[in-house]
């Protein structure tokens, strides 16, 4: 018989299907994960597909019942590939493109290019040209080097292209200042303390190849709190009041970012998906009804929301050693090649063993991954009970920026991703293999 996890596990919620099942080990999505690193291999991202959907669908759902005019963009660059992009598509959502990688790997899915939106910083003019020729519905304008050339090669190729201005409101939200982007010291985006952005409105009504039909901003990821989108909101309509003011600009695409938080352990309590809609909507409907302008449409760009706590990464325990008066370390089989989050922010994430997670904590352990290198740690005080070489450690809320950042250190091959729904695994991403580390280099003469 099946049974719900216990309340007492030390870890963040696993996928809504998670269980634990006849034998005693955690199953996901109807397929037992012990089962699923035997036949697939470790380390191995597992995907809950039906909670995937249905976090797309709290979005469209809370914007549906609230909002009649509203766009809900995936964030691909939390996961990327051509699977998860089949079922945002297939959910309704839009899709957010943060490079030419992402943009080509959205058009290999099928997905419809007039949904997606180019974003970038640094986008380079290969790139710009591709979504041109892709005929990509918006791209989003950072600097204004980027808007001359784009409104270049659109004109080469004959097209008048939608673009949104990217603006910095100076907002700061609360959270690691590595992923803060809404601060006026950040690298995108145009400020809104100076004349810059209202500059940038004027140049892009001028382009003779580019149509201005909305203004983006995104304050940063991994945020608790709803009152710096408020704050935002406030911040963006004085801009457009002054936009409209000087230059006539009417704003029509009101894009708000994405950065709600995910749970990755305790403590960690996000906004519900319908609280965000409603601070959203309602501050834009009040702020811009307040300055007499037309009200746009709003978007917002879920990432991380929608996959982190839809996915898991399962690893073999390789080896247990312990430090007298020190630490107990339990080394497995990956590490920062398949979560480079611990090493880039600090980030924080829980454990346990999926052939017995019921099991009571016999130890405080670091789970240690396999590189060399002192900081490859992802996890730095888990209660596990005793570790043995060949358990299968899980790691949970692993699904967004996990594989995004994967590398190769070390000679380490990207691991598989599978996708579980109804007791049925898909594999969405084979795993690499010690030839294609080199598929790609020459020998010498």
């Amino acid at each position: 018989m099946l049974v719900s996890l216990p309340m007492k596990l030390p870890i963040p919620p696993l996928p809504g299907s998670s269980k634990i099942n006849a034998v005693g080990r955690l199953e996901v999505g109807g397929c037992d994960v012990v089962e699923l690193a035997r036949e697939h291999g470790t380390p191995l991202f597992i995907y809950d597909e039906q909670e995937l959907r249905n976090r797309c669908r709290a979005y469209m759902e809370a914007f549906s019942s609230r909002s009649g005019d509203f766009e809900v963009i995936y964030a691909s660059k939390a996961f990327s590939c051509i699977a998860i992009c089949q079922l945002a598509a297939q959910e309704g959502l839009s899709l957010d493109a943060a490079s030419g990688g992402e943009l080509y790997t959205a058009l290999a899915a099928w997905f419809p290019p007039e949904k997606i939106f180019l974003h970038g910083n640094a986008n380079t003019a290969s790139e710009l040209d591709f979504a041109l020729r892709s005929e990509v519905g918006h791209i989003v304008i950072d600097s204004l080097d980027e808007l001359m050339e784009l409104d270049r090669a659109a004109s080469q190729r004959g097209r008048r292209q939608q673009v949104l201005l990217r603006v910095t409101p100076g907002i700061e939200a609360h959270t690691h200042e590595f992923i803060q982007t809404g601060t006026l010291d950040s690298k995108f985006g145009f400020p809104l303390a100076d004349e810059s952005a209202l500059k940038a409105v004027a140049a892009a009504q001028k382009a003779e190849s580019l149509e201005l039909t909305g203004v983006h901003a995104h304050i940063g990821s991994q945020i608790f709190a709803l009152e710096p989108y408020r704050q935002t909101v406030a911040v963006l309509a004085d801009f457009l009041a002054l936009a409209r003011e000087q230059h006539g600009f009417d704003c029509r695409l009101l894009d708000l970012g994405g950065g709600l938080g995910a749970v990755y352990g305790p403590g960690d309590d996000p906004p519900a998906v319908d609280q965000l809609v409603e601070a959203v909507v309602s501050s834009v409907e009040a702020e811009i009804e307040r300055r007499g302008l037309p009200l746009p449409r709003i978007a917002v760009e879920p990432g991380r929301s929608i996959v982190a706590n839809a996915g898991l990464t399962a690893y073999e325990i390789e080896t247990v050693k312990t430090v007298p008066g020190v630490r107990n370390f339990v080394a497995v089989n990956g590490g920062m090649s398949d979560n480079l989050r611990p090493m880039l922010y600090g980030a924080n994430y829980q454990a346990l063993i999926a052939n017995r997670p019921l099991a009571e904590p016999a130890m405080t352990a670091t789970v240690a991954g396999k590189h060399c290198e002192s900081g490859d740690i992802l996890v730095k005080a888990a209660p596990l009970p005793e570790p043995v070489p060949g358990d299968i450690l899980v790691t949970p809320a692993t699904g967004a920026y996990g594989y995004s950042m994967a590398n190769n250190y070390n000679g380490q091959p990207r691991p598989a991703v599978v996708f579980v729904r109804e007791g049925r695994a898909r594999v969405v991403i084979r795993r690499e293999a010690y030839e294609d580390l080199v598929r790609l280099q020459e020998r010498l003469e």
